[in-house]
């Protein structure tokens, strides 16, 4: 048994195992990828000076009074050149000419007719946005490994980006075993469940932008967990099994991944909940089998498989964000093992819920995060500061 950390270090010691795949779409298609290569400007943003308000755009000279010559709208052409003390109506983006070296705002411009009093003396170079102010040309805008969030998109559309290449999300197969799990839809007999993991594991790698993974469940058989592993390992970079990976008679996991030949890089991580979880690879591929009870497997999936899922869309290994909290109570790990409870962040300070047991989920419902009680440390005091993960579902 091997400690959270020691896991983390494991996991992402192997987190650069995949070949990237790399699409190339358009932009309206790229909402959340990662992108596959460095972006450089190939013009400036602004690609010409623009003005930053409404107002007119002048050339200084000692005098406050200028006349008018014309005017420039958005868009319109800007090839006017001005003489010391004449000045161009003008509006927010428009460009300003070469000759114009200052805008002044029409709150403080008194006109009469074609003449303009500016009420206070312009100050050179003031509301004029300079060519290349936001991006210079040739400027590096996105590193690779950028997640595209919509105002991300806009610059890029902005510098005449019409389609973008980034890295298509890993293939996740997710394997539910259990004899005792049911479909929903059918009669629940006794001694049954209704199979829930399968859901849950499905809409996180959704949240992630994972949608194209394979589901299947099976029953406790040595050989429908074998053909339903190698079917996974075959067509998947990463495979998620739940259940099975106990010592019970009738968990066959372990056999199933002995006999493929699967490498086991740990099992069993000293936490609580989802002691019993297995990491290993078969060639390019990864896998974990997750404890089978439901707070489990969400548990070691967040803190676990998504700083991998993370590292194999071309982002950093960080897994869920963290911040320190004061605790809202006194609290005392009497166990021997590092934990992780379920806790609602509310009023700046983090409060672990009820409901811990590992076969229930409905705190996993409530929470916004996970506290981290490490194996170094037992007890804390109300107000005292613990490591607390950020759940992306948060309430």
């Amino acid at each position: 048994m091997i400690t959270v950390e020691k896991a983390l270090s494991e996991i992402k010691k192997h987190s650069n195992l995949q070949h990237k795949r790399v699409q190339s779409v358009p932009l309206n298609e790229a909402l959340g990828a990662v992108l596959a290569d460095t972006i450089y400007a190939p013009i400036p943003l602004p690609s010409f000076r623009q003005s930053a308000m409404d107002g007119y755009a002048i050339r200084c000279h000692d005098k406050k009074t200028y006349k008018v010559v014309g005017e420039i709208k958005a868009g319109d052409p800007f090839e006017f050149e001005l003489n010391p003390g004449e000045a161009l109506r003008i509006f927010t983006g428009a460009g300003v000419p070469d000759s114009a070296n200052a805008i002044v705002i029409q709150e403080l411009v008194d006109r009469d007719h074609e003449t303009i009093s500016a009420q206070k003396a312009p100050t050179m170079g003031q509301h004029i946005r300079k060519t290349g102010e936001q991006i210079k040309k040739d400027d590096i805008v996105f590193e690779q490994g950028t997640q595209l969030n919509p105002p991300a998109l806009g610059i890029l559309q902005s510098l005449g980006f019409t389609k973008v290449k980034i890295l298509l999300p890993p293939k996740v197969a997710v394997i539910i075993t259990g004899n005792e799990l049911e479909k929903t839809g059918k009669p629940l007999q006794k001694g049954k469940i209704y199979e829930s993991n399968s859901l849950v594991l499905k809409t996180v790698l959704q949240q992630m932008g994972i949608i194209n993974g394979i589901v299947e469940q099976v029953e406790d058989d040595l050989k429908a967990t074998q053909s339903a592993i190698e079917k996974a390992l075959n067509q998947s970079h990463l495979v998620l099994i739940s259940g099975g990976i106990s010592v019970g008679d009738f968990d066959f996991v372990g056999q199933a991944l002995e006999q493929i030949g699967v490498e086991k890089l740990f099992y069993k991580v000293k936490q609580k909940p989802g002691k019993p979880l297995f990491f290993g690879k078969h060639k390019q591929t990864l896998l974990f089998a997750l404890p089978g009870n439901p707070a489990s497997t969400l548990n070691c999936f967040y803190v676990f498989v998504y700083p991998l899922l993370q590292a194999l869309m071309g982002r950093s290994f960080n897994g869920l964000l963290r911040i320190k909290y004061p605790l809202a109570d006194d609290f005392e790990n009497t166990t021997d093992r590092a934990l992780f409870l379920k806790a609602k962040i509310q009023n700046d300070v983090v409060t672990p819920l009820t409901g811990q047991a590992s076969s229930m989920i409905k705190a996993f419902a409530m929470a916004n995060a996970l506290v981290y009680i490490p194996l170094s440390k037992k007890k804390f005091k109300k107000g005292e500061k613990v490591e607390t993960l950020i759940l992306p579902h948060g309430n």
